[in-house]
């Protein structure tokens, strides 16, 4: 990691921490859960002084579930394909052994003594629960300490901006997060991981903020991971009341080469700078060489259908994201502890009627409807994951909104998948002035397992661009 703003992270090169490679070794006695959780603990100790991606690690209680892992790989039955991985939990999901504060002073060391629903299932399937990492305040957008683990100038992104950095710095082999509008597939992509925001419900969430779009998803540094872990919280745990859940069998599937791709702009095409572009566009120059179709708003009505009815998508998300908290966030107001960022937020959210968020509402079922138009006419979508790759920490990103701006990225190429609800995967395919930029995948939703598919294909089949 560099402090210098000189940054030569590699894409071709780079490999994250993978944990079902070392898995076969647990089985053969060559390697030990103990042993992988010690060489992840000796990552931690030399990066996170600088990257800070936890707010508390559970050392103790780790090491015990460690041994308790390797000693039923040695008797030959270990419980699950996560068994004895060290994972993360992002802060806004309560852990029974460590504290739960949501990012915020408010709740600093409030310890709830319960698992989230998630949580629980990663226990029941073996899964060391590490520690906690770095949220935004309420998930929402007043930064914590978390640097990018590739340049400490740089943004981690957020709001799952410790699980991505962890995953991304190599200490872990998988992180939890959670996404409103962009708070998965955004820092995933700044941090150089591998990323699912799963169908809306698809995960049990199991508690937490009372969001309508809010998906539950895995950072990881590997598909098979990324995969094992949400079918375990699925299989284990359930969806969120009322949705179907998580479709797909354990096994991650075979790449599988899309046949169509629908190439979608976006809002955040126009936040793009040449460079950017440029190594979008090698990238799908590398598809049509090897047989895919793409196909774009010009070409086909119900794309550019499609693409209107998802502009202005950011503001929809933060009208609807706005609403839904405003009575949490008087609440929070009124102990004076809250962020000023926060505060500003509720103030926009004081200004929103009733009206308007049923006119956001309505705003959204049309998007989905579009969506649905869309079936049968491609095998995926194809995307950045970010209009560039990470801003410095002191960069102001408009919102769309006058006197409203982010500070951890734009969210331009995320909020409409998180309005729709559909699945989105983003793949570290490419390197923009040497930091991480993310290629993403979206499908129709309950697709999740098709578009993992996809996405090992594209990590078979194309080679990753850098542009300095």
């Amino acid at each position: 990691m560099t402090t210098s703003g000189t940054s030569t992270y590699d894409p071709e090169n780079y490999h994250l921490r993978t944990f079902y490679e070392a898995s076969a070794q647990f089985k053969d006695g060559s390697d030990t859960p103990r042993g992988y959780l010690e060489r992840c603990l000796e990552t931690i100790e030399e990066k996170e002084p600088l990257v800070r991606a936890w707010v508390v690690l559970n050392t103790e209680n780790a090491r015990i579930a460690a041994d308790e892992s390797s000693a039923r790989y040695k008797a030959g039955r270990p419980l699950s394909a996560i068994d004895g991985m060290p994972i993360g939990i992002k802060d806004v999901i309560q852990t029974k052994d460590m504290p739960t504060a949501l990012g915020s002073a408010i709740y600093e060391g409030r310890q709830t003594h319960m698992d989230s629903a998630s949580v629980n299932a990663l226990r029941l399937a073996g899964a060391i629960i590490l520690g906690k990492t770095v949220t935004t305040e309420f998930a929402f957008v007043q930064p914590g300490p978390t640097t990018n683990p590739f340049d400490s100038q740089y943004t981690p992104g957020g709001s799952s901006s410790g699980s991505s950095a962890a995953v991304g710095a190599g200490m872990v082999p998988a992180a939890l997060g959670n996404q409103v509008v962009g708070s998965i597939i955004r820092p995933a992509a700044y941090c150089g991981n591998i990323a699912i925001k799963p169908t809306m419900g698809a995960l049990h969430g199991g508690e937490g903020l009372s969001l309508s779009q809010l998906h539950l998803g895995v950072h990881a540094g590997s598909l098979v991971d990324m995969w094992s872990v949400a079918y375990e919280i699925a299989h284990r745990a359930g969806a969120d009341p009322g949705y179907p859940g998580l479709y797909g069998p354990l096994e991650l599937p075979p790449p599988t080469r899309p046949d169509t791709l629908i190439v979608l702009e976006t809002e955040g095409w126009s936040q793009c700078d040449e460079t950017t572009r440029s190594a979008f566009e090698a990238i799908l120059d590398q598809l049509e060489s090897l047989n895919v179709k793409l196909v774009t708003r010009n070409e086909l009505p119900a794309i550019e259908t499609f693409e209107q009815e998802i502009d202005g998508s950011v503001v929809l998300c933060r009208i609807l994201c706005s609403y839904e908290m405003r009575w949490a966030l008087r609440h929070y107001q009124s102990t004076g502890l809250l962020g000023d960022d926060l505060s500003l937020w509720l103030e926009l959210a004081e200004t929103i009627t009733l009206d308007d968020y049923r006119r956001a509402l309505e705003k959204r079922e049309r998007m989905r409807a579009s969506l649905a138009a869309l079936k049968g006419l491609a095998s995926a979508m194809i995307t950045l994951s970010s209009p560039g790759p990470a801003p410095t920490m002191e960069t102001l990103t408009p919102s769309g909104e006058s006197g409203y701006a982010y500070k951890t990225g734009s969210p331009a190429f995320n909020a409409a998948t998180s309005a729709l609800g559909s699945p989105a995967l983003t793949l570290p395919l490419a390197a923009v002035r040497g930091l991480p930029l993310g290629i993403q995948l979206i499908g129709q939703p309950h697709t999740d397992w098709d578009l993992t598919g996809y996405g090992a294909w594209l990590q078979q089949s194309i080679r990753p661009v850098s542009i300095r």
